[in-house]
């Protein structure tokens, strides 16, 4: 039994905020499954059963100006993928169709590029509006960067959240993209919520970060106040710089969780892309203070099937009412 830990987890329990000097001794903790189950009874605490799906359609693809290392949508990058510059509406709508017969929650459409133009954001409203109209979704948006005018025109569409990854701590961020800055990606956060939308932001790990880096991630979530923390686990695609890097082990992953899950206790922590390279132990992400997950396939990689992450979540209690 580590006091440490007992002690930390009890202090979250009663509503205390956690420095960064007690996460990293956290992360040193040589009782890893302690930690783990110490952050799931925090989510337990804060969620109770609760669990949030949600899920994204590529609605642009490909030819982004920008030169994120990790991604493959980079017209930097030579990974192969297939590019057009608006999804074909009954595409969308079937994707939509399929993600609202299993009671997903949320339905976003996300673009490659720097930022969505006017033309484009035309097009996406058709889509919305056709959602609306079939879909019990809330709807969320993911189209980079954002001033005042688009922010208040995707509200008008009926959009309720805004998703905009830091993807890493201020610090190891100019790592990781050059051609815009970790400041940017906050501006954008706070223009989405002035306009009235809550928010989505989190990271990719795996990346080469540190775990004080991560840490520093979750403390800077927890400052922007957001609403969901998507974690995403690094798959290095080939033609991308980041392609040659390993795949990070179970139980990284898990402390990373839990250590997001008890520096934020009452945030949603949904685990996106990535966690099919674990195999069936993707599933323990949701046993170390997780209680959300992105389903059905991502931008570039393919996911579960719905059909199993949901008999999965709910053998392990989760209820998504």
């Amino acid at each position: 039994m580590s006091e440490f830990i007992l002690q930390v987890a009890t202090s979250v329990l009663n509503g205390e905020k956690i420095d960064r000097e007690a996460a990293l001794r956290l992360a040193d903790e040589p009782a890893k499954e302690e930690l783990w189950n110490s952050a799931d009874r925090i989510r337990q605490h804060f969620h109770g059963s609760r669990f949030s799906l949600c899920s994204i359609i590529n609605a642009r693809s490909g030819k982004c100006s920008e030169d994120c290392r990790f991604c493959a949508q980079s017209a930097r990058h030579h990974s192969g993928i297939d590019e057009y510059d608006v999804i074909d509406m009954d595409k969308a709508l079937e994707i939509a169709a399929d993600s609202d017969r299993y009671g997903v929650h949320r339905m976003s459409l996300v673009t490659s590029g720097r930022s969505a133009n006017k033309d484009l954001l035309d097009q996406l409203e058709q889509i919305y509006t056709k959602m609306k109209e079939t879909t019990l979704f809330r709807m969320c948006g993911s189209m980079g960067l954002l001033t005042r005018e688009k922010a208040d025109r995707l509200t008008e569409m009926g959009v309720i959240r805004y998703h905009c990854n830091l993807e890493a701590n201020r610090d190891f961020f100019p790592k990781v993209c050059t051609t815009h800055t970790w400041e940017e990606k906050v501006e954008t956060l706070n223009i989405a919520r002035d306009s009235g939308m809550s928010l989505c932001s989190g990271g990719i790990i795996g990346m080469g970060e540190s775990m004080a880096d991560r840490i520093d991630l979750a403390l800077e979530l927890r400052e922007l106040k957001v609403d969901s923390i998507p974690l995403n686990i690094l798959t290095p695609i080939p033609g991308t710089p980041l392609g040659d890097l390993e795949p990070l082990g179970i139980e990284e992953v898990l402390t990373t969780i839990a250590l997001f899950r008890f520096i934020n206790p009452e945030v949603i922590i949904r685990i996106a892309g990535g966690r099919q390279q674990l195999g069936a132990d993707q599933y323990r992400c949701f046993m170390a203070g997780a209680n959300g997950a992105m389903v059905g396939n991502y931008l570039t990689t393919s996911g579960s099937a719905i059909e199993d992450d949901l008999r999965n979540f709910t053998a392990m209690g989760f209820s998504f009412a």
